[in-house]
């Protein structure tokens, strides 16, 4: 009964009846065309703005995961990065909500569980997500204003975009008071630029799309940019006539419209710029090489990254885009892929280049094979290579076998019930929308697959297509050669530029000192601006509140029973016919050396191949018969004690019900017989090896803050002590240490401590599982468990240490690696989960971030991020800065901010706001395979976390202060911190900081 009403509500939501009729009108929009989905089970609703020729797309689904995005075309006109200032600064205030950074402010009085901005190539999109109705209202109400009637005041552009000035006002030595260029997005692009990958990849579409500038921006030319340029560039690009509206979920369109368009009828309709560029017309032969930093942890011999590329057929013929898409995989994708096979396995380089693959976001495709860590003398020869692999799959064909594969993971993609759908529909169809194609024909997935399955059987199709794009010469080789000087360049070319403008201002001043006068107030002016987020009143702002929050949320059903002797924790859901598998091989006190080789055993088994079968055999059954199996490594800390820790080997798998038997053989095969005695597994390691260590500085710069903090945790507790090891700054140093042994090395030493993890790492002694999957297919799933567990092999002992490795001492790290910006984190132990003092903690952590972190470190900082963190769990509270041009300011704030948290009177607003952002994450919706995790992966029960639910919405003012005074305080005067930090190393880095050099040398 409870199931046809479900049903019943889920078609309504969908059904075509419900919605006009295409000609009609409704609240200021007309309908244009609407179109069931049924394999997505979604109807897409396409409207016109009848004023202002606005595009709505409205995407109706039962999913109470409700999205909404406003967009608009931003060619950019240049390399100053007008559309990426721009969305910085229309965030910094509006007509309705004139105060400074509404979108910041609306963070803790929102229960979206995703708000962000985005600046592509030639468009700019303004997403959230929220199952909350009136939190929906509240956010797009904020979006419109923000986007379409912005203040956009100087000092906005000051701040986010470009400025010169001393580098910290507040201090009184010389060196502070030097002048420099700041701004949040010039140092965001500083550190982007930092980044070989992303530089590369920048180049790259310098030259394959010329006709596009570098929207996020060049800090060379982000200096050019004047306000006047970025007010016209609003007015005449942030018009509802060049806009995309988008809406995706349950809720009802009227609503949404009724809206929209309250807000659009103030505008007339103009000409847009809504022009599409083409990419290069590529005509013959076109080679461009250009100088990028070197790396530091890959042989010195090794440095050079180059690529081939096509410009390939228009976007908008979906079924051939799509046929494009999947022959790449074909190609490219997997261990045994013919690309890979012929170009990395053959060491020609390390890894795929930034760019490598189909990219099908523009008006044509651009189709590039590329490689890192290539030798100087293989660059010319790359394209010959490329030309040959390709001529020979032409005339090879290709297997059914894989074709279908890679149809069976789409086909499981689209199963796989995930809770941020809407977001990725959002994402899958919109920049193909801004360059013309109708995201009516990308829905259409049925569509597509029938007439590609057409295609197939009439024979050659993909073959034919190869032909058609690849087997010629006209492409574009771009080469990215090492040069030892860059940064230093930069840095000169920085200095020299700096000079120059403030020569030139001297000479508008008619002196030096009225200049720096100028450029000092010009900061002091802002200061103050920055000052009235600490008193402005807030109350134009909309917001959702706690007594909207429920103090009991449905708990989570899992059952916990025996399938022989194996614990199993059962979920039973719907699923769509899939089965999610999860174990934990529960180890004792591993020994070090073999804990920290456990990351590259998982690559080694998922590369080796066995004694009977090739890894290309391997991956065809994996892709025909699963949804991926994974092996790793896992910790976590108890729930009851913070210090205590447990560690072991997790498996995962998903597959259709009737697969699952397959997915433990598959799991069963590459763990237990990946063949290490193989003529070829030294060299295939040395190769993982080489392919992880390749990059990994620009790795380590995406998420540097994540790095600092990582280690500073890890002097702390056991648990961030493990993490540490295998997936932090250690497990770097290892891989980058072992990837530049000699050639000659057979890697003996590595190789027998990988079959010792093999010996034991699926022993079914000490091993726990959970089931997630649908009644009907639980009974199946208990006999193929108990299988697979019988099958296992007994009495594989993992070795245990005699005592456990004592935590590091130091209590500030720095690690010099070269970036032009810093990150940092700063740590200090706290309580365990069950502790009634970790709900305060995570209440302190977001006053601080909204309160005070944000406002310091990042408006006034100039970083581009900055905030604190409670981990109740792992009984950690830390600080962190992201790109941060001014890491000892920074560090001063985080040591303070306990004293200034304690002092601070806080109001009832300050604390709702708080509990509203710490419930965005709490209440986040799960994908179904996640339900249920927390006490299966860590020992968290619902009873626990029903307990800190209610400690969460009862936390008191007198309860945050206390917790401020005796964790972070108390912590910083007793010397129990522990910080690190990351970048060019400075000169205040003195003799009372660990210096932990990274730069490995390289083998000869």
């Amino acid at each position: 009964m409870l199931r046809n009403a479900a049903a019943t509500a889920r078609k309504a939501v969908t059904d075509l009846g419900q919605f006009p009729k295409a000609g009609d009108k409704l609240h200021g929009f007309t309908l244009v065309r609407s179109k069931h989905v049924p394999e997505l089970e979604l109807t897409a609703v396409h409207l016109q703005h009848d004023k202002t020729g606005a595009d709505y797309l409205h995407i109706a689904r039962d999913d109470s995961n409700n999205v909404f995005s406003i967009g608009f075309k931003t060619n950019p006109p240049d390399d100053t990065g007008i559309p990426h200032i721009l969305e910085h600064t229309t965030l910094c205030g509006s007509e309705k909500y004139p105060i400074r950074d509404p979108f910041f402010k609306m963070l803790p009085r929102t229960l979206s569980n995703f708000m962000n901005a985005f600046t592509a190539s030639d468009h700019t999109f303004y997403p959230f997500a929220t199952t909350n109705a009136q939190d929906f209202k509240n956010l797009m109400s904020v979006y419109l204003d923000s986007t379409l009637k912005p203040l956009l005041k100087e000092s906005d552009f000051t701040q986010e975009g470009w400025r010169i000035g001393p580098e910290n006002p507040l201090a009184e030595d010389p060196e502070s008071k030097k002048l420099v260029f700041k701004g949040v997005v010039y140092n965001e692009m500083k550190g982007q630029m930092s980044d070989a990958g992303y530089l590369y990849y920048i180049r790259f579409q310098d030259h394959i799309f010329p006709a596009i500038n570098n929207s996020g921006g060049d800090p060379q030319k982000i200096t050019d940019l004047t306000y006047e340029q970025l007010k016209n560039f609003h007015a005449e690009n942030y018009h509802p006539s060049n806009a995309k509206v988008f809406t995706y979920g349950d809720m009802p369109l009227a609503d949404h419209l009724k809206e929209v368009d309250a807000r659009l009828q103030a505008f007339e309709k103009i000409r847009a710029d809504r022009n599409i560029h083409e990419p290069a017309t590529l005509d013959g032969p076109r080679e461009v090489t250009q100088y990028g930093p070197l790396d530091p942890l890959v042989a010195s011999d090794r440095q050079y990254k180059t690529s081939v590329s096509w410009v390939t057929g228009d976007t908008t013929d979906v079924l051939e885009s799509f046929s494009i898409a999947l022959l790449s995989t074909l190609l490219m994708d997997g261990y045994g892929s013919p690309l890979y096979r012929g170009l990395v396995e053959t060491g020609m380089g390390a890894d795929w280049s930034p760019n490598a693959g189909y990219d099908s976001g523009a008006k044509r495709g651009i189709f590039s094979i590329g490689l890192t860590g290539v030798q100087e003398a293989d660059v010319p020869k790359l394209k010959g290579r490329i030309q040959e692999i390709l001529r020979d799959a032409r005339d090879k064909g290709f297997d059914r076998t894989k074709i279908d594969g890679s149809l069976h993971q789409l086909e499981l993609g689209l199963k796989h019930k995930t809770a941020n759908f809407g977001f990725s529909m959002l994402n899958r169809l919109k920049p193909k929308w801004f360059n013309g194609v109708d995201p009516f024909d990308s829905l259409a997935w049925n569509d597509t697959l029938t007439r590609f399955q057409q295609k197939l059987e009439q024979g050659g199709y993909l073959e034919g297509l190869i032909d058609k794009y690849l087997l010629n010469d006209n492409t574009l080789t771009f080469t990215m050669a090492p040069s030892t000087t860059f940064g230093e360049e930069l840095v000169k070319e920085e200095q020299e530029r700096l000079s120059s403008m403030i020569k030139a201002a001297e000479e508008k001043a008619g002196s030096a000192e009225k200049a720096r006068e100028i450029f000092e107030k010009q900061e002091q002016d802002l200061l103050v601006e920055q000052n009235k987020t600490n008193t402005e009143d807030l109350s134009c702002l909309p917001t959702v509140y706690v007594k909207d929050i429920p103090r009991v949320k449905d708990s989570v059903v899992v059952r916990d029973e025996k399938v022989g002797n194996t614990p199993v924790q059962w979920h039973e859901a719907p699923t769509n016919g899939l089965t999610y598998f999860r174990a934990i091989n529960t180890l004792d006190n591993l020994p070090d050396d073999l804990r920290e080789l456990i990351p590259l055993f998982t690559d080694s088994i998922m590369r080796l191949g066995t004694k009977d079968m090739t890894m290309e055999q391997l991956e065809d059954l994996i892709k025909l018969k699963t949804g991926g199996v994974s092996v790793g490594y896992h910790s976590t800390p108890s729930p009851t004690d913070f210090q205590q820790a447990s560690e072991g080997i997790i498996f995962t798998g998903m597959a259709l019900d009737r697969n699952v038997p397959a997915m433990y053989d598959l799991l069963s095969k590459l763990v237990l017989e990946t063949d290490f005695d193989s003529p070829e597994a030294a060299l295939r390691i040395r190769q993982l090896l080489q392919a992880s260590s390749d990059g990994i500085v620009n790795d380590i710069a995406s998420s540097g803050h994540r790095f600092a903090m990582g280690y500073a945790e890890s002097t702390l507790t056991r648990s961030a002590w493990l993490r540490q090891q295998v997936g932090g700054l250690s497990q770097v140093k290892l891989t980058t240490q072992l990837a530049s042994r000699p050639e000659t090395d057979s890697l003996e030493d590595v190789i027998g401590k990988l079959k010792k993890i093999q010996s034991f790492a699926l022993a079914n002694e000490n091993m726990r599982t959970a089931l997630t999957c649908g009644s009907e297919s639980a009974a199946a799933n208990a006999s193929s468990l108990q299988s697979f567990m019988s099958s296992l092999p007994a009495g594989g002992v993992a070795p245990k240490a005699s005592g456990l490795t004592p935590l590091p001492k130091d209590s500030k790290t720095f690690f010099p690696l070269p970036y032009q910006v810093y990150y940092g984190g700063l740590s200090v132990p706290t309580a365990s989960y069950t502790s009634k003092d970790t709900a305060p903690l995570q209440i302190l952590s977001q006053l601080l971030t909204h309160k005070h972190l944000h406002h310091e470190i990042r408006e006034k900082g100039g970083a581009y991020g900055g905030g604190a963190y409670s981990r109740a769990l792992d009984g950690l509270f830390g600080f962190y800065s992201y790109r941060d041009p001014n890491p000892q300011n920074t560090l001063g704030i985080m040591r303070n901010a306990g004293r200034w948290a304690r002092d601070r009177t806080w109001s009832d607003r300050d604390l709702e706001e708080a509990k509203i952002s710490v419930f965005q994450s709490v209440d986040a919706p799960k994908a179904v395979n996640q339900e249920g995790m927390a006490k299966f992966l860590s020992g968290i029960t619902e009873e626990m976390r029903q307990e800190k639910r209610l400690q969460l919405l009862d936390v008191s003012k007198e309860q945050v202060r206390d917790v401020a005074q005796r964790y972070l305080v108390d912590a910083v005067e007793k010397g129990d911190e522990r910080t690190a930090f990351l970048g060019e190393k400075p000169s205040w880095v003195d003799s009372s900081w660990a210096v932990k050099d990274m730069n490995i040398k390289t083998g000869e």
